[in-house]
């Protein structure tokens, strides 16, 4: 008889709440993790750079409360305090990871945990003493790690890991190598507390895997914050310099040298896999990811995968969602959760939220579709804010009027953004949504304004 039902390892937002759904189904589950429990989204990932951006936020607010009728004297940004509060967060939020496993009577393993075989997996302590453990099913959801491309110099670069895992460093330059969510983030942050940032992105331009309006814009906020952004560009090699590192790219406009105290490498993440299966015991992949069936199960017999070891869209959402479906799954249930539908967001100034399909992937599949949009320079909440340009934008099919995607780009854009995948996966249309009231005054109201424009497009009556 095989030890645990279920062997989770990794204990992420993907690997921890696969692990206490289950045991909440009655499957006995154990969970193994070298490091904090929370994963990367808790220590090093998600949650610190929010509270980072936070922190920047308040410091930007202060700076520029004399609008407001603030005036603050002898202002200043503590980036170690900023750091050590980083650190509480994320220690706060695995301490309650660990709780919450305790109180569900699911052991947290600790080591380094080796599949060995489709039922068995050693795990190595910190001291060094191996133990074997069965299960009848093995769930890897280990997480992703920064990657490096092979760009000369590249080790002088340091990582988001580098940077979250450190006490904090008050740059007085920066180059961030990267314009997608990780980047411009750290980029935002960084321009706040007062840093010269430069943002060189291969691509054309920021944000390249969201809607082109909301990469634009985004490109013209940071613009106001102070960010160089280099986009079309590529860095040819990182050497240093007298003073700190000069960074060479070459782009649309030709090569030049870029002098900063500090380069970020923020082009991507890889799976953890190494060292995960014994000698001799493969599994099939898809590229660096590992290849999975509709219930998620690798090629080794019993072994599952989730989150980014087996997906190329890295969200702690999104391996949380999967997490508790393979747990129902292993239990016997139907799950009901529409795993297509995942939202993006990125905790900009204001934020950015997407889901569903764009203008652009709407056309690529020959979709008729109307977009519905408010630009809110005249939403009260936002002019009380006073956060830029804002806009919220929705795309529906032509002929049904199903709402196919929207795109946000606005304060609270992340908690607003749940409305509109829930449109989505129930087949509503922008009448359906019209339905309801929204309170003045809020960011809402503009989404109603979008719905109406959209069904006005849609050739629909506004009466009910």
């Amino acid at each position: 008889m095989a030890d645990y039902q279920l062997l989770v390892i990794g204990a992420g937002p993907g690997g921890y709440t696969a692990a206490l759904r289950a045991a909440k189904l009655g499957l006995k589950t154990a969970v193994v993790e070298a490091r904090e429990a929370g994963g990367t989204c808790v220590n090093r990932g998600c949650v610190p750079t929010k509270t980072l951006l936070h922190a920047s936020e308040v410091y930007h607010a202060a700076q520029e409360g004399a609008a407001f009728g603030i005036h603050a004297e002898g202002l200043r940004a503590d980036i170690g305090g900023i750091f050590a509060h980083r650190r509480e967060v994320s220690r706060t939020l695995s301490q309650g990871v660990e709780s919450l496993l305790k109180a569900a009577k699911v052991p947290l393993l600790r080591g380094r945990a080796q599949i060995t075989a489709p039922h068995e997996a050693t795990i190595t302590g910190a001291d060094g003493g191996t133990s074997a453990v069965t299960a009848e099913h093995i769930l890897i959801a280990t997480g992703a790690a920064p990657v490096r491309p092979p760009i000369p110099g590249i080790e002088l670069a340091l990582t988001s890991d580098d940077i979250l895992e450190s006490d904090g460093n008050m740059f007085r330059s920066l180059v961030i190598i990267g314009g997608g969510v990780i980047g411009t983030e750290f980029a935002c942050f960084y321009a706040d507390l007062g840093c010269e940032v430069t943002i060189v992105e291969a691509l054309d331009r920021l944000l390249p895997v969201l809607d082109r309006e909301l990469g634009q814009n985004l490109g013209q906020l940071l613009k106001k914050q102070g960010v160089r952004i280099l986009t079309g560009a590529r860095v040819q090699r990182i050497e240093e310099a007298d003073e700190g590192l000069r960074v060479s790219a070459e782009g649309k406009t030709g090569a030049e040298e870029i002098a900063a105290e500090a380069v970020i490498c923020a082009v991507g993440r890889k799976p953890c896999l190494d060292g995960l299966f014994a000698e001799g015991l493969q599994p099939e992949t898809d590229g660096a990811l590992l290849k999975i069936d509709g219930r998620f199960e690798t090629s080794i017999p019993g072994v599952c995968a989730i989150g980014d070891a087996a997906c190329p869209v890295q969200f702690a959402h999104l391996a949380a969602a999967q997490g508790e479906t393979v747990a129902e799954l292993l239990a016997g249930l139907t799950p009901v959760r529409d795993l297509s539908l995942v939202p993006s967001c990125v905790h900009c100034r204001p934020e950015i939220a997407a889901v569903g399909m764009s203008e652009a992937e709407a056309k690529e599949k020959g979709l008729p579709v109307k977009v519905g949009k408010c630009v809110m320079g005249g939403n009260a909440r936002t002019l009380v804010l006073n956060p830029g340009r804002s806009f919220m934008k929705i795309l529906a099919h032509a002929e049904t009027g199903e709402i196919l995607g929207a795109q946000l780009m606005c304060p609270n854009a992340s908690d607003i953004i749940s409305q509109l995948s829930e449109a989505i996966a129930n087949r509503m249309t922008p009448r359906q949504l019209l339905r309801i009231m929204r309170p003045h005054p809020t960011f809402e109201e503009a989404l109603g304004d979008a719905l109406s424009d959209l069904d006005t497009k849609l050739n629909k009556s506004l009466s009910f």
